[in-house]
């Protein structure tokens, strides 16, 4: 089968190209990488060449073009059924779309006020965390508990077995920790099953090398 091309930005603030890329590299399934960085003058430019949407990721395979970190995961999943991307229990499975579904459209407050900033020092922001955030951490580890008590053993993560919905919350995990937001123990054992991956260790070692500033992404 021909290898498929993934097209992300700087690992260092790409929440969006995170997520493809560790449900891909945690599945085993071998693809190209190409990265468009944010800031560049011809970002705009050189993504439309390989998507309309003028966003990333991007996933191109066979001659299809994949936009949209979600969309790409299931081509994956239906692409390679034999890696089990999604939880092979149905029941397990709705519930982790379900989820996943949650945090691709919602957690605004966490998302606008914490950018993902990977080489951040950890510590809270100076100015506090708003009602919004605090909102959001809390739906975060009632879910995250839920989705653990309900089809969590076999392993530490939401579906015991790595899963896309830990790929889906891989960025927000590390607004948490990048931000010192303040969690309780099991989530933070959580946090702590997903920092520790392969996957996610290459991710972070990646991005520490990046020397590109977004200063929008700069929250202080």
């Amino acid at each position: 089968m021909a290898r498929a091309t993934l097209v992300i930005a700087n690992k260092n603030y790409s929440s969006w190209s995170m997520r493809p890329w560790l449900a891909l590299t945690m599945a085993g399934i071998p693809f190209e990488e190409k990265m468009i960085r944010f800031g560049d003058p011809r970002f705009s430019r050189e993504v439309r060449k390989v998507s309309a949407a003028g966003m990333v990721p991007v996933l191109l395979h066979k001659g299809m073009t994949i936009w949209d970190s979600l969309a790409i995961i299931e081509y994956a999943a239906e692409t390679w059924p034999e890696k089990n991307i999604w939880p092979k229990n149905a029941v397990a499975r709705a519930m982790a779309r379900s989820a996943a579904a949650e945090i691709h459209s919602g957690f605004r407050g966490i998302r606008d006020a914490c950018p993902m900033n990977l080489r951040r020092p950890k510590v809270p922001l100076k100015a506090g965390f708003s009602a919004a955030v605090m909102g959001d951490v809390k739906r975060l580890e009632s879910l995250w508990a839920q989705c653990r008590k309900a089809h969590g053993k076999g392993g530490p993560f939401l579906f015991g077995k790595w899963s896309a919905a830990d790929a889906m919350y891989a960025p927000v995990v590390m607004r948490l920790d990048s931000y010192a937001i303040p969690v309780g123990p099991q989530t933070r054992k959580y946090m702590a099953a997903v920092i520790a991956t392969a996957a996610f260790k290459t991710w972070l070692a990646s991005s520490a090398e990046e020397p590109w500033i977004v200063p929008e992404d700069e929250a202080e």
